[in-house]
């Protein structure tokens, strides 16, 4: 018996090797997305600096989105790296994306009436259908067909753009496609039916039907532009986003004061910033995430890993400062080519930097909380983001509805 001791020292040390060697930059990196959008959520409406940009522009709210497809699409390199059966590694991301897109639907689809109402229940004519979750699906199952599918791991000794040519190919390809409908679609006049706008313009008919009048291409203001078109046609106008971002705009577009005039119709008008064809280039930005995994996956060493990235990162970077000053805007809500090269690669960089602090100098704990809530991230954007922890507290309460927890420490706060 003596003779197999050493054998199962052996075979304790691989254990710890590869406990030692997970990546814990990675579950840091999620938590950090958790942490930043309940701060974004809750402080926001405290802080406007830090909510989202009412159009053009970022804030650190426009971050949030990208770093979580950045991420999600960096997964899948670690997870598919060996695939026995194609089919079988299809089947199971589909399902995965598909459950997600679900749950995205349950929680953002109306469903569910906010922290002021103890119901439930959508009709299912005013259901909204995309959502956050929802594009992190459709981002994911893009990344993961291209990996399962589109990585020529035979090519590994050419060099890491020869193996992930066909990667490139459909980001570019889908970039292409966004910029082609984006700028070459005509937009028509439209109408929307809206109860009690405070508008400009009267109603085209008693049924509160507003017109918002466009006839243009190539348009990206928030009345006119082809994404929101698309959406339309395809999703319908009451499935839309009802509280858009673009209603704070300044006072000369849509925020308006007493004593002055009405605001256009189409700042009522509802909009999807997670919309059909803004989820092109949002699946690009996983396509990006997807990279970064590769160089985690073939590189061993902590100095080619961050060499690569920051390349990959800063190129990235500086191409999208380019677009930006040659006219393509930096716009969340349209998910714009330069937004997406801007946000991914600041998502590629701050990888970096925790890769960095967590994984080569080894200051885990610091990070501890952070690691922790990316270990748990969707428990934690189930309960907490989405406010279900919060309905499921003041659901208790005395005598009246208003009696609860959850009421009498905002009072206390109030009146403090």
């Amino acid at each position: 018996m003596a003779d197999y001791e050493p054998l199962r020292d052996v075979e304790e040390q691989l254990q710890t090797n590869r406990r030692a060697t997970r990546v814990a930059s990675l579950d840091v990196f999620r938590g950090l997305c958790v942490f930043l959008m309940m701060l974004v959520d809750y402080g926001g409406s405290v802080f406007p600096v830090i909510s989202h940009s009412p159009w053009d522009g970022i804030h650190l709210a426009d971050f949030v989105m990208p770093f979580f497809l950045f991420i999600a699409g960096l997964s899948p390199a670690l997870a598919y790296k060996k695939v026995p059966n194609r089919a079988e590694a299809t089947w199971k991301a589909v399902l995965r994306a598909v459950k997600l897109f679900l749950l995205g639907v349950l929680l953002q689809g109306g469903y569910l009436h906010g922290v002021n109402s103890l119901t439930y229940g959508v009709d299912i004519e005013k259901i909204r259908w995309m959502g956050v979750l929802q594009r992190i699906s459709i981002g994911y199952i893009v990344a993961a067909l291209c990996e399962i599918w589109l990585t020529c791991r035979t090519w590994r000794q050419g060099g890491f753009f020869k193996s992930y040519f066909w990667h490139w190919c459909i980001a570019f390809s889908l970039s292409a496609v966004y910029m082609l409908l984006l700028y070459g679609l005509y937009v028509p006049n439209w109408q929307f039916t809206a109860p009690a706008l405070a508008s400009s313009l009267s109603p085209s008919n008693d049924s509160n039907v507003y017109m918002v009048r466009c006839a243009v291409r190539g348009d990206l203001g928030p009345a006119c532009n082809s994404a929101g078109m698309i959406d339309r046609y395809i999703l319908g106008v009451d499935h839309l986003y009802m509280k858009p971002t673009y209603r704070n705009l300044k006072v000369s577009e849509c925020k308006i004061s007493d004593g002055q005039e009405c605001s256009p119709p189409w700042c009522d008008a509802p909009f999807d910033p997670e919309g059909i064809l803004s989820s092109l280039t949002a699946a690009v930005t996983c396509i990006f995430g997807l990279q970064y995994g590769h160089i985690l996956a073939d590189l061993q060493d902590h100095r080619g890993r961050l060499t690569k990235w920051s390349l990959l990162s800063i190129s990235s970077f500086i191409l999208g400062l380019l677009l930006a000053f040659t006219g393509i805007p930096v716009n969340k809500s349209l998910y714009t080519v330069s937004y997406m090269l801007i946000t991914s690669a600041s998502a590629g960089i701050t990888f970096c930097a925790l890769y960095l602090l967590v994984d080569v100098y080894g200051y885990r704990r610091l990070t501890s909380v952070l690691e922790w809530m990316g270990m748990h991230s969707l428990s934690i954007f189930v309960l907490i983001t989405s406010n279900l922890a919060i309905i499921a507290i003041q659901g208790f309460y005395w005598t009246a509805p208003e009696n609860n927890i959850v009421h009498w420490i905002i009072s206390r706060l109030v009146h403090a």
